[in-house]
């Protein structure tokens, strides 16, 4: 891949990341577990919302991580293609992997709703209406990292491998 495009998909890639660091700061500053649990405190609605902030920060973790690494690259005065695709990689396989295949599979994406115009986004327990819009809020930018960066899902590591480095 040309250097121009790697280094405009890492700047994009990095803003994507940005928007939905912010997005996902605010609602873990904002909310707690015993903001979420309703009064009756079901024991299903609690592990699925113990589960359901674990992975939220989970993925703000990884989402950090990739965002300082990004910017580190951005910022050198020599722009590392390496070390850039390497970047976008790990941005493919922490971050958005971490959405879209949550450890507590407290939500999941159902492809056949993508055609529809509806959400694809199912829960496996009703949420409120915080939780659920925390995800609809997010799941434009880790789309939008998945179908930008589909190349590293197998294409760039089958490469590497072809070279011989890993």
């Amino acid at each position: 891949m040309p250097s121009t495009n790697v280094k405009s998909l890492s700047e994009s890639t990095r803003e994507k990341l940005k928007e939905a660091i912010d997005i996902l700061e605010q609602f873990l500053n904002a909310q707690s577990l015993e903001q979420l649990v309703s009064e009756e405190k079901k024991e299903e609605e609690e592990q699925f919302y113990k589960g359901f902030l674990s992975d939220l920060r989970h993925l703000l973790v990884f989402s950090e991580v990739s965002y300082e690494k990004l910017g580190v690259l951005l910022r050198r005065p020599n722009f590392d293609i390496d070390f850039a695709e390497r970047a976008l990689y790990e941005v493919y396989h922490n971050c958005v992997n971490a959405f879209f295949y949550p450890k507590n599979e407290c939500y999941s994406e159902d492809g056949r709703y993508a055609y529809t115009g509806q959400d694809a986004i199912r829960f496996r327990y009703k949420p409120k209406r915080e939780a659920r819009n925390i995800i609809m809020n997010i799941t434009k930018y880790y789309e939008e990292l998945r179908d930008e960066l589909s190349y590293y899902e197998s294409d760039y590591m089958t490469q590497r491998r072809m070279m011989g480095k890993k």
